[in-house]
């Protein structure tokens, strides 16, 4: 059962590697300590799988007067997790539980753009959106993939949907280390096709052949100056980020490509299996295409390293002020505009939140009612992880609401 996925693949599923392609294989510089500087930016594109996935979603939506199409690997409809870990695990990974319809999820993205908290869902009209979901993949279900894609359509996007090839829950690369059919460590898998050239001709219209050897650089620049309030760890990022720069975007116009990792698969852990093998940078030298790569890592509620898509950082998750979001769209801007974004100073007024009502229920209930969740069996508080006991019917908790996503035994 994939519940054991727990948002990440903890298990290897093998498969056959398909017929090899003729391809450029091209080493990755050493990465440079430096910081983003203004390019000539001439359209800015995002792309993710699995986490990275969800938040190049996000992006896309929340920023559609920034970004002008996404390319995503395995991921669900726009704020399908709806700010709860059970959620996210049980009806947007697996089925078990009900989901919002791609119809309330379109509703709500119309409602928040209303508010002034995304950008106008007009703007993906006629953007290019590509999509993959492999034929192995079981961590996301396809009919999770299948609602990203009917959200798309509905709001008019141009939308390729490639679901047949028999990969692995993975990105999918000429260059991958991993079997196609595998759903294992780096999450790079081979198939056999270039899937990143159809995803980028999609995107960007006709590309070049991938160069054979890069002759741009690698800037490894501090996360910190991008992220609100400069801590960098606090929003589950790391404090490097990476981004390949082409020689010819020195001197010339360039597209800008922002990606996404998924969990487990961030700098630090797993090493730099995205960032060399996704063979982007390889099109990217021939194509005037920066890539920027930025990175998630653990912390409290998210020990594997996820991109933030069900609200174990910030209830605001999925909306312009999400933490993770402006960092990115601070990157963005630094790449187009130049330099990291002023410092500012702000007051905060604190107050007291009243103390919630204690409610009793079974483990099961709690976790439901999104005021638990359950790991191999056991029940733990959500933003607290008091451990509970087991997850069944039987055995019962006392918990109250301390802030918003955090609960506590009373």
């Amino acid at each position: 059962m994939r519940l054991r996925n727990a948002l990440v693949v903890l298990a290897a599923v093998t498969g056959l590697a398909a017929a090899s392609l003729s391809i450029s294989l091209a080493a990755v510089p050493p990465p440079q300590p430096g910081t983003l500087t203004r390019y000539d930016i001439t359209g800015t594109y995002v792309s993710g799988v699995s986490s990275g996935g969800y938040l190049a979603n996000q992006l896309h939506v929340a920023y559609s007067s920034v970004f002008q199409g996404a390319g995503i690997f395995s991921a669900g409809a726009y704020d399908c997790a709806q700010n709860n870990l059970n959620t996210a695990l049980y009806a947007c990974m697996d089925t078990f539980q009900a989901r919002k319809t791609p119809a309330e999820l379109e509703q709500l993205t119309r409602n928040r753009a209303a508010a002034g908290t995304l950008d106008p869902p007009q703007n993906l009209s006629g953007d290019p959106v590509w999509l993959f979901h492999g034929s192995a993949d079981d961590t996301v279900a396809r009919v999770v993939n299948d609602d990203l894609a009917t959200y798309y359509r509905d709001f008019g996007a141009r939308v390729a949907y490639n679901n047949t090839t028999a990969a692995g829950h993975a990105w999918v690369s000429p260059i991958g280390p991993n079997a196609c059919g595998a759903t294992a460590s780096p999450y790079v898998n081979k198939c056999g096709i270039d899937v990143v050239r159809e995803m980028l001709g999609h995107l960007t219209g006709p590309v070049n052949a991938a160069a054979s050897a890069l002759s741009g650089k690698l800037v490894q620049f501090d996360q910190n100056a991008y992220v609100p309030g400069g801590n960098a760890a606090s929003v589950s990022m790391g404090r490097e980020g990476f981004a390949y720069v082409p020689r010819s975007c020195e001197t010339g116009p360039c597209k800008l490509m922002v990606t996404l990792h998924g969990c487990y698969q961030y700098f630090g852990l797993v090493g730099n299996a995205l960032l060399v093998s996704a063979y982007l940078n390889e099109y990217a030298d021939t194509n005037n295409m920066i890539v920027l790569y930025p990175q998630a890592t653990t912390m409290t509620g998210n020990p594997r390293g996820c991109w933030d898509w069900w609200g174990y950082q910030s209830p605001q998750y999925a909306l312009k002020t999400g933490p993770q979001m402006t960092a990115v769209m601070n990157m963005v801007k630094a790449l187009s505009a130049g330099g990291p974004p002023p410092t500012t100073t702000t007051t905060t007024t604190t107050t007291t939140p009243p103390v919630s009502e204690c409610v009793t229920a079974s483990n099961y209930a709690h976790t439901v009612a999104g005021r638990a969740y359950v790991t191999l069996g056991q029940t733990y508080a959500l933003g607290s992880h008091q451990s509970l006991g087991l997850w069944n019917t039987f055995t019962t908790s006392t918990l109250r609401q301390a802030s918003p996503n955090h609960w506590v035994k009373c």
